[in-house]
């Protein structure tokens, strides 16, 4: 061998400089088109700090080298290093979805159970539902003392250090009404509630006493909610639901039922709640609610979606759609959680409604207790609509009233109030 290289690796080679020339012309000839100037190019910081015009944006960078907050407002964005490693917060991470998957497990073996136990009275039967039942308490309790921990540590790791750069010292009071704030998190991150961290034991040092938290997945997508406006009026509501099985679902869609006129609602429940016709509805309907059975796979996060009647509405069959929707409420499980193996990327049925058309979206980060969740959005939707028209401007601040009633209700219980997530404007 005379060491050169093969002919048809030349030939490739020179292939790909030549597409590269190519592309990068085309791009040039794009951006000399008046309006498209920064086509393919990342937003400059003054483009994106008007995101920041209605309370500041907390960007969480984590990597491997070094971990900091950028925060955002108005005049300028400011860095703020944090004492944390990555590892540590893997750690955190895991033990947090062990003990939720934990659970999850528990839970499953007691509906099991109790399903054999209505269908064969037997003393077998009523014992394994016994033991079901005393697992699952015991599962409750492990998932509700770990969150505990897990938010007091992000208080300290995370979120206590960006209020007190940003000055959010103290509580919200009816002479200082709590401020608006996104948060932004990358890596693992993306996985815990920066929303609830925090002491919840009525010392007011919690992210939820002193601010009303939203999420979005960059800064520019925030931007762009912003600037979005939707069809003209009249507008309809989407009611999607499995009324049946689900009796928290059914007190939504009953109040629902209540608050709408027939005219400014649909309603898909049961056997008309298939996949394809609620795809064909989304583009019709600026506000949808969806009260059914959700999922998420944690290593293939695209495949997570909402059960319907047929089969599943996946997050990919939303991000094909082009929407132009004010609010989507997702009162079932995990529909604002990612993966674990790519964690930077925002794959949530939450999010690609978001990036689909819907300005606001509530979603959830792990499994809910369907009487929580009837009992949320039930409260929240007697606010926000009057008249047969929805507010979505005021989802944020009414999603953050009804946590603090939950956990009024259930200090000690995070896995019933903190699973909550606001998206958009």
């Amino acid at each position: 061998m005379d060491g050169n290289p093969h002919p048809r690796t030349v030939a490739f080679a020179d292939r790909r400089v030549g597409l590269a020339r190519e592309w990068d012309d085309l791009v040039e000839q794009v951006r000399r088109i008046p309006g498209h100037e920064n086509f393919l190019r990342p937003p400059s910081i003054e483009a994106l700090l008007p995101a920041a015009e209605d309370g500041p944006i907390v960007v969480a960078n984590i990597s491997e080298w070094r971990c900091d907050l950028l925060l955002v407002r108005p005049t300028g964005a400011q860095s703020v290093s944090l004492e944390l490693s990555a590892e540590q917060l893997s750690a955190e991470v895991a033990t947090v979805l062990s003990s939720l998957q934990a659970l999850d497990s528990a839970v499953a073996t007691h509906i099991e159970a109790h399903k054999r136990a209505r269908e064969h009275d037997s003393v077998r039967a009523r014992a394994d539902l016994q033991r079901a039942t005393s697992g699952m308490r015991a599962a409750q309790t492990k998932a509700d003392s770990t969150l505990l921990a897990s938010l007091e540590w992000l208080w300290s790791a995370i979120a206590e250090p960006a209020l007190d750069a940003l000055g959010l010292t103290g509580p919200g009071s009816a002479d200082a009404p709590r401020t608006r704030m996104w948060w932004c998190p990358t890596g693992p991150l993306t996985l815990l509630p920066l929303h609830a961290a925090g002491h919840h034991d009525g010392s007011g040092r919690s992210v939820l006493d002193r601010v009303v938290s939203s999420y979005t997945p960059t800064v520019r997508a925030l931007a762009e909610a912003k600037r979005r406006r939707t069809n003209p009026p009249p507008h309809r509501f989407l009611i999607v639901g499995d009324a049946d099985d689900l009796p928290g679902a059914a007190r939504e869609i009953e109040e629902l039922l209540h608050l709408l006129p027939p005219e400014r609602r649909t309603l898909r429940l049961g056997r008309g709640a298939t996949r394809d016709q609620v795809l064909e509805d989304l583009p019709r309907h600026q506000w949808v609610h969806f009260g059914c059975h959700g999922d998420q796979n944690l290593s293939d996060p695209s495949m997570g979606g909402l059960l319907l009647t047929d089969e599943r509405l996946r997050i990919f069959d939303i991000a094909d759609l082009s929407l132009s929707g004010e609010f989507a409420g997702l009162a079932a499980c995990k529909t604002a959680v990612g993966g674990t193996d790519l964690p930077d990327e925002a794959i949530t049925l939450a999010a690609a409604l978001h990036y689909s058309g819907y300005r606001h979206v509530i979603g959830t980060l792990w499994s809910v207790r369907d009487s929580a969740a009837g009992q949320l959005f039930t409260q929240m939707y007697r606010s926000l609509i009057k008249d047969g028209t929805l507010d979505a401007g005021q989802s944020a601040h009414l999603l953050h009233e009804q946590v603090l009633a939950l956990r009024a209700a259930r200090p000690g219980e995070p896995t019933v109030w903190a699973p909550y997530v606001h998206l958009g404007p």
